[in-house]
């Protein structure tokens, strides 16, 4: 048997019977699970200067573990000096076994190193339980050294669930380890 990651592990072991346990499902399929985790990154910047895009390529490279890709705008904006097909932004997603070695160091090593850190807002769900969670600075990640960044930038981290919702979907992240603040 190959790697399992841990929180993988955890919630198959734990968080699976612990969801069950509160919500009454009668079928573990019922379960809410974590489908996938999108990372994404603006750089409005990057009209005028194309090699933004790569140093953004490359950071969230680094903190995904996971290849990114360029996203391309889809109209013109002649107050932007935008034009259809211009690279402005990078995301990546992530699934499987990468999403949750990514949620693992998020939880467990980037968000302690926020600036004055109380645990994260519950208030970012959709209503359809999808959680998003906007970073200000990507330096909290201890991938990137903070000696060869060019300009502090945040990013966009979207969990989607198949949770029906967003009490459940709340409770699977908390399980899953995410702190959101107390009310």
């Amino acid at each position: 048997m190959g790697y399992i990651p841990r929180l993988k592990q955890e919630y198959k072991d734990r968080v699976m019977s612990a969801l069950t346990e509160e919500f009454g499902y009668k079928n573990v399929m019922q379960v809410p699970k974590l489908q996938k985790i999108v990372i994404s990154k603006g750089v409005g910047a990057a009209v005028s200067d194309k090699k933004l895009i790569d140093y953004a390529i490359d950071e969230v490279t680094k903190i995904s573990g996971q290849k990114a890709i360029a996203t391309i705008s889809k109209k013109d904006v002649a107050t932007f000096k935008l034009r259809r097909g211009m690279p402005i932004g990078v995301k990546v997603t992530l699934r499987g076994e990468k999403m949750y070695e990514f949620l693992d160091r998020l939880v467990t090593s980037a968000l302690p190193r926020v600036r004055d850190f109380n645990g994260i807002k519950a208030n970012g769900f959709d209503g359809r339980g999808n959680y998003n969670l906007g970073i200000t600075e990507q330096i909290i990640f201890p991938e990137i050294n903070i000696d060869k960044v060019n300009k502090i930038s945040g990013m966009d981290i979207t969990f989607v669930t198949d949770a029906d919702t967003d009490k459940e979907a709340k409770s699977l992240l908390t399980e899953l380890g995410v702190p959101f603040k107390k009310n």
